[in-house]
């Protein structure tokens, strides 16, 4: 039987560790088995991370339809109503973007809507 050696392989795995790991605080960038922890970590953080910026931006797109509604003389619960029966299909996402940059183009959708 012939003796493997695998210092190679295992050199550049600690290597590829080490580099996903470069700016970590204290040995979390030197040391390969805590480096190896807080990648591991750090992939878990940005998977919901990515999870949740959808759920933010949809959040902050209502709140700011609902602040544009507001001076408006409405609430954003019975505009979205009023949007689904009268059939407009604007999402949340420009009906924002509307509000904030065309105040006027906005006013004009929701005196349709009423």
């Amino acid at each position: 039987m012939v003796r493997v050696k695998s210092g190679i392989l295992t050199k550049k795995k600690h290597k590829k560790v080490l580099k996903l790991a470069k700016g970590y605080w204290m040995t979390r960038h030197k040391q390969f088995k805590k480096a190896k922890e807080a990648v591991l970590h750090a992939g878990q953080y940005a998977f919901s991370g990515r999870k949740n910026r959808k759920r933010d931006f949809r959040r902050l797109w209502i709140i700011r339809i609902n602040a544009a509604l507001r001076l408006l003389g409405l609430n954003y619960n019975k505009f979205i109503n009023k949007l689904k029966t009268n059939k407009v299909e604007l999402d949340r996402k420009i009906l924002a973007k509307i509000a904030v940059e065309y105040p006027k183009i906005f006013e004009k959708i929701v005196e349709k809507i009423k």
